[in-house]
């Protein structure tokens, strides 16, 4: 009779269950990378300590080195902190005290790049195929990059002439304008993605990624064609977490290469990338009399405060005033 050995299985590490409480909360996979990454820099800063022996003096020593020593972004000393509170709060579970004496990294008030009417137009003139659908929809929309990979066919309304932006920054839903330029494109586009949704049934391969509360109640829901990526990438690729062969959706590197090759063919001398199509969406709509408010809400701003930045690029000058010389 074999023998059976009773000896228990050792309990997960630390990061395995930073991990597994990431996919449990739904967080996406760049937050999970991210997250773990930072905590596991505070571990080896602490030359491997147990973070249980480990509480705030130990997180402000991490984060100030970060800012005084490695002359991080703020936004970088920011995502650190995030990463050490989740896994203090939700692994560890235990809530942290006070983080007043950091020294914070200092965040430069910048503004953002917008271009011009005419640097739009010769950029667009330089994408061809789905990247200039994409460069499109993130002008005519105001996308953030990743909110245009990600659409889904059922998103995407023609009757109502808008998109749904499904689980966008921060977590929440927004409905946009789908312009008519792209929406005569988008029809043939969707065309010839359903004939490859066609040849993926035929061929039985797993459905797309879906939520994961949906995919546990409706298992099969990613072979629907209202689930299909609207921007599908031509090969398949292994799901980074569950390991499954299926079709993701186009890579950022992809519309980010062409972009910038687009902006140095159009000759456009300001830093030129895919966001910038969504600052300039936001810039050219102010100065065509749009409503703040409106703006905010189509950008997906939780604050009105976050889109007046957009007042202070209109192409009359800072707070939209005419310089005294132009009046002579």
């Amino acid at each position: 009779m074999p023998h059976r050995d009773d000896t228990p299985a050792p309990p997960p590490k630390l990061l395995d269950r930073l991990r597994d409480t990431l996919r449990r909360k739904h967080l996406s996979l760049a937050t999970e990378q991210a997250y773990v990454g930072w905590c596991r820099r505070f571990l080896l800063f602490h030359d491997k300590k147990q973070p249980q022996d480990m509480g705030e003096v130990e997180i402000r020593d991490f984060l100030t080195d970060l800012a005084v020593t490695r002359r991080v972004a703020a936004s970088t000393q920011n995502q650190a902190l995030n990463a050490l509170v989740f896994l203090y709060r939700h692994v560890l579970e235990r809530d942290l005290g006070s983080f007043g004496q950091v020294e914070r990294a200092k965040r430069p008030e910048r503004l953002p790049t917008v271009l011009s009417t005419d640097d739009v137009k010769r950029v667009l003139s330089g994408l061809t195929g789905a990247n200039r659908l994409l460069a499109d929809l993130m002008y005519g929309a105001g996308l953030r990059v990743m909110e245009a990979l990600r659409l889904r066919v059922k998103d995407v309304d023609f009757g109502q002439r808008h998109l749904l932006i499904r689980d966008g920054k921060g977590g929440k839903d927004r409905a946009t304008v789908l312009p008519t330029r792209a929406a005569d494109a988008l029809r043939p586009h969707l065309e010839r993605v359903r004939l490859l949704w066609e040849r993926d049934r035929e061929a039985e391969l797993p459905g797309v990624e879906v939520p994961f509360a949906l995919a546990e109640k409706y298992p099969k829901a990613g072979e629907e064609w209202g689930w299909q990526w609207v921007f599908p990438s031509e090969q398949l690729s292994d799901d980074p977490r569950s390991g499954v062969r299926r079709r993701h959706h186009l890579y950022e590197t992809g519309i980010q290469r062409a972009v910038k090759a687009a902006a140095k063919l159009a000759k456009v001398d300001k830093p030129v990338t895919p966001h910038t199509f969504r600052h300039s969406f936001a810039t050219h709509l102010l100065e065509s009399g749009a409503d703040i408010r409106t703006v905010q809400t189509l950008l997906g701003h939780a604050e009105v405060s976050t889109t007046m930045i957009y007042t202070h690029v209109l192409n009359r000058g800072p707070a939209g005033v005419v310089s005294p010389l132009d009046r002579l």
